[in-house]
């Protein structure tokens, strides 16, 4: 397929499967808490408006979360097809920690979804609000055993090999706590709330742009820029503290995302804002640069040394030009995102966050960015661990499974189709719900009875909120 060995098209399996799925757990986290905040507003202050916004989102929820267990499964799979030589050997390690995750936060997200959907009248409120609250806690945790799997691969401890060359556990607290798992859970749930908050403000900007006045959509855009001035400065600063533990540990990756082939041994390093890699004659072409910044923002210090590309054998460096440019779209959607949320604070501040029209519009302009930055970040972190899988101990070419390249490439095919078919056709679906205004959905109390002998003249209706015709 267009040249690609068996390797090359396992690896462009797995990043294009992993890159649908990361979207909707990263939304799906976000908007889990959201849901309990709506849900404890309404149970604290009584106001009908938060419950509104809740079964407003609630379905959009579902959605997503859907999608997102349907994506996770397919990747799931991948690990005994493609990769099985790294599972052989990664299992006894990772296998545990990815069953940690379904069976103590996925359980529970999933075993009081039912409940948060469709139980509000049968268990009441305040049991409906633990429903809520346990759907949140359980995305959370199942973020936090993720990301231990995957920040074990990255900073591999508390393990040994055995003689047949596999990983084994030797201390589990240091394989949960490796050395950079903590900034990675900090770093990933702090952008799947911008992420929701961003997308919650789009869709209140949307609906304030058509009516200042809809009071569903002055409550969205309120709740999402205030999240949005918190979470967005709290982010930059998690990825400074990020970046410093990746130097420490991952510096071929730093020296990528810098792009700096030349090491500086006695610091002062340039920050290259802007360029163009070449790999051929090891520098970067068209470079537009600030002398020592560099240093200063990964060190703190402007004598402090960097290493560079040249410092690590050919084999053993990440590519280079797709980290310099992931890393610089993150970073830069990341100071955007601030730029909206000092934007409102202002407009807050002067009493007209719902007047001025142009920051609505750039809302629902920066809705899809969270996405986008996430996506940019996870591609940043992955490929810059490469040639590894574990770093440092286990290469991506002795991982990957004895297969024939025609078998991934038909596979390939396979899920591009039916990726794009599914899950397009319920992002048009989630589209279509966030299009809708919250006025446009009214509570109808029951007009008949929710079961009754005899033949009814129309189906039964029990107390939902239904599209108003």
């Amino acid at each position: 397929m267009f040249g690609f060995d068996a390797i090359e098209l396992a690896r462009i399996q797995f990043a294009f499967t992993v890159s649908f799925h990361i979207i909707f757990p990263a939304f799906s986290i976000g908007l889990a808490s959201y849901l309990a905040v709506l849900n404890g507003l309404h149970l604290w202050t009584g106001k009908d408006i938060y419950l509104r916004l809740f079964n407003y989102w609630k379905t959009i929820f579902a959605v997503a979360f859907g999608m997102g267990v349907v994506s996770g499964i397919v990747m799931s799979y991948q690990f005994g097809t493609n990769w099985s030589v790294f599972s052989d050997k990664a299992g006894p390690v990772i296998g545990p920690l990815m069953g940690y995750e379904v069976l103590s936060a996925f359980f529970l997200e999933a075993g009081f979804l039912g409940v948060m959907l469709f139980g509000r009248e049968k268990v009441g409120a305040r049991a409906h609000f633990f429903a809520t609250l346990m759907v949140a806690i359980g995305t959370l945790g199942s973020a936090f055993w993720i990301l231990s799997v995957n920040s074990w691969m990255q900073t591999p401890q508390g393990h040994g090999i055995n003689d047949v060359g596999q990983f084994i556990p030797l201390d589990w607290w240091a394989i949960v706590f490796n050395p950079s798992f903590p900034y990675r859970l900090v770093h990933m749930v702090l952008a799947a709330y911008l992420t929701t908050a961003l997308v919650v403000g789009a869709v209140g900007g949307l609906h304030l742009l058509r009516d200042r006045l809809d009071q569903g959509a002055r409550v969205m855009f309120s709740m999402a820029m205030g999240m949005l001035i918190v979470v967005a400065p709290l982010q930059i600063l998690a990825g400074d503290f990020h970046g410093l533990n990746t130097l420490e540990h991952q510096p071929a990756k730093i020296a990528a995302m810098e792009g700096h082939f030349d090491g500086h041994p006695e610091g002062g390093a340039p920050l290259i804002l802007f360029g163009i890699p070449n790999t051929e004659t090891e520098t970067v072409d068209y470079a537009i640069q600030i002398p020592n910044l560099s240093s200063l923002i990964l060190t703190h210090d402007l004598t402090s040394p960097l290493p560079g590309l040249k410092d690590f054998p050919v084999d053993e460096r990440p590519p280079v030009g797709i980290v310099f440019w992931s890393f610089r779209i993150m970073v830069a959607l990341g100071f955007a995102m601030l730029g909206l949320g000092v934007w409102a604070l202002v407009a807050r501040l002067r009493g007209t966050l719902f007047d001025r029209k142009w920051l609505h519009r750039a809302a629902v302009a920066m809705g899809p960015t969270g996405f986008v930055a996430v996506l940019a970040g996870w591609i940043t972190t992955e490929v810059g661990r490469q040639p590894w899988t574990v770093y440092g101990l286990l290469s991506t070419n002795d991982s990957v499974a004895p297969i024939e390249a025609a078998a991934v490439a038909s596979s390939l095919i396979a899920f591009i189709l039916v990726y794009f078919l599914l899950f397009g056709a319920g992002t048009f679906y989630i589209l279509r719900l966030m299009n809708k205004r919250l006025a446009d959905r009214i509570p109808l109390k029951s007009i008949g009875p929710i079961r009754t002998a005899g033949v009814t003249p129309a189906p039964a209706v029990d107390d939902k909120f239904i599209p108003a015709e």
